[in-house]
């Protein structure tokens, strides 16, 4: 069985599966939390990718927690809106523990973000597999 078969195997076990891209990598992703507010509804949501380099004996990973938002604005004027953002970028930069962190004040979650890295990380050392978390999805 392959490394990536593996993961593929005990992200049965996880929250949500992972899924293989056209690239090769595998995505898994799932909704942490939801919260209603006066006639919006906000979603926070964690993503993963994970690419394994046979070759390299390496896998590179990374995560990210993304909220977005549907339903009625708060400006001027009343309309609907739909917004998605990655908290990503020069505003807030920085790793998962942070993003949790700053997400902590707005929804009540107990999704422990670090199990899924950490399984991957001991499937990939258990087979002489480098591991490596990289802040920027497009580096994976």
């Amino acid at each position: 069985m392959t490394l990536k078969e593996r993961l593929t195997e005990i992200s049965k076990s996880l929250p949500a599966e992972f899924k293989e891209q056209k690239d090769g990598s595998l995505i898994l992703q799932f909704v942490v939390a939801e919260r209603k507010v006066f006639l919006s509804k906000k979603k926070l949501t964690y993503r993963c990718r994970a690419r394994v380099n046979d070759e390299k004996k390496k896998v590179t990973f990374f995560e990210i927690l993304r909220e977005s938002s549907v339903g009625l604005s708060g400006g001027a004027g009343v309309g609907f809106t739909k917004e998605t953002y990655g908290v990503r970028g020069k505003e807030r930069e920085g790793n998962i523990e942070e993003q949790s962190r700053l997400f902590g004040k707005d929804y009540k979650y107990s999704f422990d973000y670090k199990k899924i890295r950490e399984t991957i990380k001991d499937e990939a050392e258990k087979v002489g597999y480098s591991f490596s978390v990289h802040l920027l999805e497009k580096l994976v």
